[in-house]
């Protein structure tokens, strides 16, 4: 973060007053760690769902913080004349607005990816491929929500060309509060599946909450989306702006060619064969990365180039061999659609035993008791011959396989439960072992104990 603003001017981004000796007194970052607040630091005091920040602002200013951000109505009273404070109704919304006042003083070009699945892979797809073209940031990890995002966007420096911003959502309103401080020049939504449901609550609110993200084009801009989506595709008559729709289907501005594991597609009468070997739904992540760099003014030269030197996230379909067994480590988030893709992945697999090591999906709500059971026919529709299965939700799944067979399922309420049958099986026997299930479950921990 290098900003370049007055105490005065921050607090006019921030619509708050200002009470300072040094209204001219300059700022360059804000801090929101109390813990590693030095002399002159400014701190910014935000609340989650757990912490509130305004309850340190008395050890920050002891450690010598020259400005704080608080919300008057929580603020101790501060009588030191040399700390300045801006007083705003909401710390958060106040950290937005500047986010929001810095982007668009920029003149870098910005693409934002939200969607169910995919929007990982597809934001560091697009990072690769506009490096290639010039400097680029991007939000690293999942710093794509609320407090995410705005940090992320405060990373813009004059030198960059590109920003790259994925966006999430758990909530109905998240993508329309995000893209409004974003404001892309391309946004991409990779597709409509059943993710968050807890809060969601069906398909159709997920679908206004993705699209949302259109209304905050920027001035020209263009949207990129999955056309063979079914929900999606509604967009060739809803939407009205500039499009670069992706996939499979003849309507696809960017045509996916169906070459076995080669990535290979047409575009405007043309087309492009990449020696890169993608899975089907990542061929969906390729595709929308380069319909976003056509948007963004990226020669196909420099396209090819990015989509062959990306290299997958960790914890996302990661490969790993260890002691003659062939892991694909899927750890970082689980929904019905990544469980699906990953166990279709395993089930092609020639390494055998095929062995699923699962774990709960995730604020599905009143939905989980079903998708959870549709697993155990996923699981008999690729031939997995062990699963491993943990949570509570995952017991639904078991209880499918017990009276079905034809897999042999090991149960417990925690990994715990079987991670020594896991242990002694791996030893007896090589195959191909998949990890996966929701980031909570932290199942990378299974990896590194077995």
């Amino acid at each position: 973060m290098k900003l370049n603003l007055t105490f005065a001017k921050t607090a006019e981004i921030m619509k708050g007053e200002l009470k300072s000796n040094t209204p001219s007194a300059k700022i360059t970052s804000f801090i929101t760690d109390s813990r590693v607040v030095t002399k002159g630091d400014a701190f910014i005091a935000l609340k989650g769902l757990k912490h509130d920040a305004h309850q340190f602002i008395s050890q920050v200013i002891k450690k010598g913080a020259s400005l704080i951000v608080a919300e008057k109505a929580n603020c101790p009273k501060i009588t030191d004349e040399n700390v300045s404070v801006i007083y705003v109704k909401n710390t958060l919304r106040a950290l937005q607005d500047l986010a929001k006042y810095h982007r668009l003083n920029s003149t870098l070009k910005v693409a934002a990816v939200t969607g169910s699945n995919g929007k990982s892979t597809t934001k560091q797809m697009l990072k690769a491929i506009c490096e290639q073209a010039g400097e680029t940031v991007a939000n690293m990890g999942n710093f794509n929500n609320q407090f995410g995002t705005p940090f992320s966007l405060l990373e813009i420096q004059p030198k960059h060309k590109y920003g790259i911003f994925e966006l999430g959502a758990s909530h109905p309103g998240d993508i329309d509060e995000l893209a409004a401080i974003a404001v892309p020049d391309v946004a991409v939504i990779t597709n409509i599946s059943a993710a968050h449901l807890e809060y969601f609550k069906d398909l159709e609110t997920v679908y206004k909450t993705k699209t949302e993200i259109a209304k905050h084009l920027n001035f020209g801009g263009t949207l990129v989306y999955n056309t063979d989506d079914p929900m999606l595709s509604r967009l060739q008559t809803e939407f009205k702006g500039k499009t670069i729709p992706f996939g499979y289907s003849p309507s696809a501005a960017l045509r996916i060619l169906d070459t076995q594991d080669k990535f290979s597609f047409t575009y405007k009468g043309e087309a492009y064969v990449l020696d890169i070997n993608l899975h089907p739904h990542d061929k969906y992540n390729a595709a929308a990365a380069a319909a976003a760099a056509i948007a963004l003014g990226i020669y196909m030269d420099e396209i090819k180039k990015g989509l062959l030197a990306f290299t997958p996230m960790p914890m996302r379909l990661e490969r790993v061999e260890k002691n003659g067994v062939h892991f694909i480590l899927d750890c970082y988030n689980a929904n019905p659609a990544s469980m699906k893709a990953a166990l279709d992945i395993l089930g092609k697999e020639v390494s055998t035993p095929r062995i699923a090591v699962l774990g709960d999906m995730k604020e599905l709500g009143p939905f989980s008791k079903d998708y959870h059971r549709l697993i155990a026919r996923q699981l008999l529709d690729n031939q997995v011959d062990y699963a491993f299965l943990a949570g509570e939700q995952m017991h639904y799944a078991y209880e499918v396989l017990r009276k079905s067979g034809g897999v042999h399922a090991i149960y417990g309420k925690t990994p715990a439960d079987w991670t020594g049958e896991l242990k002694k099986l791996l030893k007896k026997k090589s195959g191909t072992c998949l990890v996966k299930a929701s980031r909570s479950m932290n199942f990378e921990n299974i990896f590194k104990e077995i």
